[in-house]
């Protein structure tokens, strides 16, 4: 039994065997994807790491920021700045720690909005006993603190972060990696995200993909990039 907004109970749909149910494990992204923020802590984070760590005054919002990883926006944004990459690379674990040691210093300031249907999602596939993931481009530090503030860390056993990867392929092939680790070599494991970035990433590592445009992209985006099940919001698993 899930609760909406005023604490009432909610009956969780009836599902069925929905083909979407068939998989084993299922890691999701979480940005767009389990929850939307609504604070400016992680942005912080950002430009003081580029302000203190590199003396970058440009801001992260002129680079893509959706899909990408937490290295990637701070590599993309240090080059509009006109800093070379050997200096990138030689303070990057420096500007990284900033961005913890920030991050740790604000947790409170978290304000997450939770996608449609998440916790209801969540609870089925738990109750189904299948193993729940998630893998983002967020520092492992500002992942979790995200998903403790949206009330959904619980539901999650292991998750992949951008603290060692700065391609999100390369994020998602360490989460699937897990998942059959904990699963056995056959597992399935499917991917669900928001972004053409979560979608790529899913195929580069042949693993079936949930798209969801509770993000920035729109539906006709998502679904002209053809990925196993493409929706407007979670509700629609219930309602189909």
């Amino acid at each position: 039994m899930s609760t909406n907004e005023n604490n009432s109970p909610v009956s969780k749909p009836l599902v069925g065997d929905a083909p979407w149910l068939d998989f084993d494990a299922y890691v999701f992204d979480i940005d767009g994807t389990l929850l939307n923020g609504r604070d400016l802590v992680h942005y912080h984070s950002f430009q003081g790491a580029l302000r203190e760590v590199y003396g970058c005054l440009r801001d992260i919002t002129e680079v893509p920021l959706h899909g990408n990883t937490d290295i990637g926006i701070l590599r993309a944004t240090t080059r509009l700045g006109g800093i070379d990459d050997a200096v990138f690379e030689e303070r990057l674990q420096d500007a990284l720690a900033w961005m913890r040691t920030n991050t740790a210093k604000n947790t409170a300031g978290f304000r997450a909005e939770v996608c449609p249907s998440i916790p209801v999602l969540l609870e089925i596939l738990q109750e189904r006993g299948k193993l729940l993931g998630v893998a983002t481009g967020n520092l492992e530090e500002v992942g979790w603190p995200k998903l403790a503030a949206a009330g959904l860390k619980h539901y999650f056993k292991f998750g992949c972060f951008s603290d060692l990867h700065e391609q999100r392929t390369d994020i998602f092939r360490n989460a699937a990696f897990e998942a059959r680790k904990r699963l056995g070599p056959a597992s399935t494991v499917c991917f669900v995200g928001d972004t053409p970035n979560d979608i790529d990433a899913a195929r580069r590592n042949d693993c079936p993909v949930i798209a969801v445009a509770t993000g920035i992209h729109p539906y006709e985006t998502l679904q002209a990039l053809s990925p196993d099940f493409c929706l407007r919001n979670c509700e629609e698993l219930f309602t189909a």
